[in-house]
């Protein structure tokens, strides 16, 4: 049995392990998050990916190890980034919070089949077309500037998404929500109910943030078990991190500028390593990825700011 072979098949396991808990043992029943739970869970998940990277560098070495917390770390930054949005899809479709961990579960699993396939694309091009390193480098160069200019998300714009406007047109939606269900039949015919919507919300969201985040893991790294499991361990956490980030979201309000700064690095080093073969260690790359998001963190704890609204 190869070392990779151990390593996916520890995955899975420790995967499939926590999301039966996660859905036949903790959330059995629809309940809301309070927030020692969520800190317990996102704990649990943080955990888990530190366990595995010792793995990782147990059987790869450490620049697969270090490669792997780097991933790692920047999936979870950009995703504490995106919570804002998830925030405002919950406030437009008025979901009660009893019933978003549900949204998220399954938002979470589609995020894993799209992300996967993504993933595997993208590592099959680069490792075809080396060029291709160029295309994404300037698109994270791109991405790191729109990342400060573009408009933060509200309410009003969820009605415009193409998303929204199609699931309507599809679907028979209920006026209200049917007891955490997502369709419900009604005098023998089917119906969706708006948790339905919000779900598909959720999932067309994930795969814009999927967008920015896969060029930026594959300018880490392009091994496919490295780039797959710190991605997914990332986004796994992200579900739990909502409850606990919710209320304290504006106390990181300069992580998007570390963030701008991170994809910026990223997809220089992309561009210089394929045209001037001038390679980063990743040792290195890893320290100033942690130091950007440590200044960006620490400015947000200590410059004081309005809090921002929802609507």
């Amino acid at each position: 049995m190869t070392k990779e072979v151990v390593l996916w098949g520890v995955f899975w396991a420790v995967f499939f392990v926590v999301l039966f808990l996660d859905l036949f043992v903790f959330f059995r029943k629809p309940k809301e998050v309070d927030l020692k739970k969520a800190l317990i869970l996102s704990g649990i998940w943080v955990t888990l990916a530190m366990l595995y990277s010792l793995l990782v560098f147990y059987y790869e070495g450490v620049k697969l190890g270090v490669q792997y917390l780097t991933a790692y770390l920047v999936e979870l930054s950009l995703s504490v980034d995106n919570l804002f949005v998830f925030l405002v899809i919950f406030s437009f479709f008025m979901v009660p919070k009893e019933y978003q961990h549900k949204v998220l579960f399954w938002g979470v699993i589609g995020a894993i089949v799209f992300r996967g396939i993504f993933i595997f694309l993208g590592v099959s091009l680069v490792e075809q077309f080396s060029w291709l390193f160029i295309v994404f480098g300037a698109f994270l160069v791109y991405t790191s500037l729109l990342l400060i200019l573009r408009k933060e998300e509200n309410e009003s714009k969820i009605e415009r998404k193409l998303a929204y406007r199609l699931a309507r047109k599809l679907f028979r939606v209920t006026p209200d929500y049917v007891g955490g269900k997502f369709f419900a039949k009604i005098d023998g015919k089917l119906w969706a109910t708006p948790l339905f919507l919000c779900l598909i919300i959720v999932e067309t969201t994930d795969v814009m943030f999927a967008i920015d985040s896969i060029p930026a893991v594959l300018g880490i790294s392009t091994n496919l078990l490295v780039v797959y499991t710190s991605n997914i361990f990332a986004i796994m956490g992200l579900r739990s991190m909502y409850f606990a980030l919710a209320g304290i979201m504006d106390m990181f309000r300069y992580l998007k500028y570390g963030l701008s700064v991170i994809l910026a690095y990223i997809g220089v080093k992309m561009i210089v390593k394929e045209i001037f073969h001038i390679h980063v260690d990743a040792v290195l790359s890893f320290g100033i990825v942690v130091t950007i998001l440590a200044i960006s963190v620490v400015l947000s704890l200590i410059v004081k700011v309005e809090p921002r609204s929802v609507v």
